[in-house]
């Protein structure tokens, strides 16, 4: 039996997708709050952003489920002992990637190493070659003649099986739409076709279908060849990079949720009573944000890695002590963030308390909490949301520079930032290193390209004076 492993990160992250799926059902029974989102499905960018987004949380959340495998036992009677090394549910389905290690080196679909080596040959000389992979292109008996043909039919193989997945999926929403509407699944695709729905189907269908497409292809590739290359150590870079998707949404989601409540009800408070409670909070968000937070989170760091390294009992396993570390960066973060979101509620809600129907709430004898939730905390929506998504993007940004200067996340966990860390020394070699740095960017790229995309669509959709009604 596997044990479960509940790390601290992976309860937050299961309690805020409980609050996000809390969040979506209490939205659905009230209109104000159903229509914007409403709008926001019905656009072509605000869909398939949301898609994609939602790619990453599927791979985040499967990578949150770990576990320990149980030791091989040489007493049927004798106690069950656990693997130290913590696994997640997401290791178990890609666990090719991860223990088809090479020696060294080696670039994207390879059958040799990057690297030459002096090898001996059978006459007695001594030759500089690259060396044969053990586990890229190893099914091939000539490399040089069948390797192109070998990565063309393994394409043909992933564009095949994720045309027919991407098939099936569509199949069954046509299905599904057609119940609803007790109509035919011919009726409703040549709706669809026809674009008469209010729905993008039609691109939906096809971003799904080509990022389908994509994920195919990479496992075709990926069980006869490493598809992004090998690092230093030999490690598949394509599972380096899958996993740090974790990491990233970690970060800029756990942050967001540590500074979400201090910027929203002090910037709200600060607004609306000012006088004392205006100067105090303008205070302590002034004084904080005159820190350099480079330096806060540095310092908090290391204090904490040396708590770590003078109390080894109290984490059974290095996983615990990688996850205590990003566990406290992102409080870090969160602490030293929500200064400019508490500027801009402060600034808006100064605005709002001077309209005439928070006025006329006030002559009515509305009562302060009341007048906050129903009237401010509804037309600031649109900043908070704008605000997250950015704050989300450029957390995932700056763990990469975090990482860089030693105060990121833990080494041993994988994240884009760490990947370009080490990448950085692989970049001066000649001839260059560059598939480690390529991919960390091109993940991080797509990630904080469909955050900002959606923040647009909700930002529009949640304006008062950009609602379409």
């Amino acid at each position: 039996m596997i044990k479960p492993v509940l790390l601290w990160t992976d309860a937050l992250i299961f309690l805020l997708i409980i609050i996000v799926v809390s969040f979506v059902f209490y939205a659905m029974r009230h209109e104000h709050l159903r229509a914007p989102w409403r709008q926001v499905i019905r656009s072509k960018i605000g869909f398939v952003s949301l898609l994609v987004l939602m790619s990453y949380v599927v791979v985040a959340v499967l990578d949150s489920m770990h576990y320990r495998l149980p030791l091989e036992q040489t007493n049927s009677n004798s106690e069950t002992h656990y693997s130290v090394e913590v696994l997640s549910v997401l290791d178990a389905i890609i666990m090719p990637l991860k223990e088809n290690e090479e020696k060294t080196y080696s670039s994207p679909l390879a059958t040799n190493l990057f690297s030459q080596e002096t090898v001996e040959l059978s006459n007695g000389e001594k030759s500089r070659i690259h060396p044969r992979l053990i586990y890229g292109g190893a099914s091939l008996n000539d490399p040089e003649s069948e390797h192109v043909n070998d990565v063309l039919m393994a394409i043909i193989r992933g564009v095949a099986a994720g045309m027919l997945i991407a098939a099936t999926l569509i199949l069954l929403v046509l299905n599904i739409l057609a119940r609803k509407r007790s109509d035919s699944i011919l009726n409703v695709f040549g709706a669809i076709c026809r674009r008469k729905e209010k729905i993008p189907w039609h691109v939906v269908f096809f971003a799904g279908s080509v990022m389908l497409i994509v994920v195919a292809v990479a496992a075709s590739l990926s069980q006869g060849y490493h598809v992004l290359g090998t690092d230093k150590v030999g490690q598949d870079v394509l599972y380096q990079a899958t996993k740090s998707i974790r990491t990233a949404l970690a970060i800029g989601t756990l942050t967001t949720l540590i500074m979400l409540p201090f910027a929203v009800m002090l910037g709200i408070m600060a607004g609306y009573f000012r006088g004392l409670v205006d100067d105090v909070i303008q205070y302590l968000y002034t004084t904080l944000n005159s820190i350099p937070g480079v330096l806060l989170i540095a310092a908090v760091i290391l204090i904490l890695q040396v708590y770590i390294d003078a109390n080894p009992d109290l984490f059974t396993t290095d996983a615990e002590r990688a996850d205590m570390r990003l566990l406290f960066l992102c409080l870090i973060l969160g602490i030293t963030s929500w200064t400019g979101l508490c500027r801009l509620l402060r600034g808006e809600t100064l605005k709002l308390r001077e309209v005439e129907y928070v006025q006329a709430a006030a002559a009515f004898g509305v009562g302060k909490l009341k007048i906050i939730m129903r009237h401010l905390l509804p037309n600031v929506m649109h900043i908070i949301l704008i605000s997250v998504v950015l704050d989300f993007s450029g957390l995932v940004l700056a763990e990469a520079v975090l990482s860089y200067v030693g105060v990121g996340v833990d080494p041993s966990m994988h994240s884009w930032g760490n990947m370009i860390n080490s990448a950085r020394l692989e970049m001066a070699r000649e001839p260059m290193v560059w598939w480690s740095l390529m991919a960390a960017f091109v993940f991080m790229f797509v990630l904080v390209l469909a955050a900002n995309l959606f923040s647009d669509v909700v930002r529009d959709a949640f304006d008062p004076r950009l609602r379409k009604g």
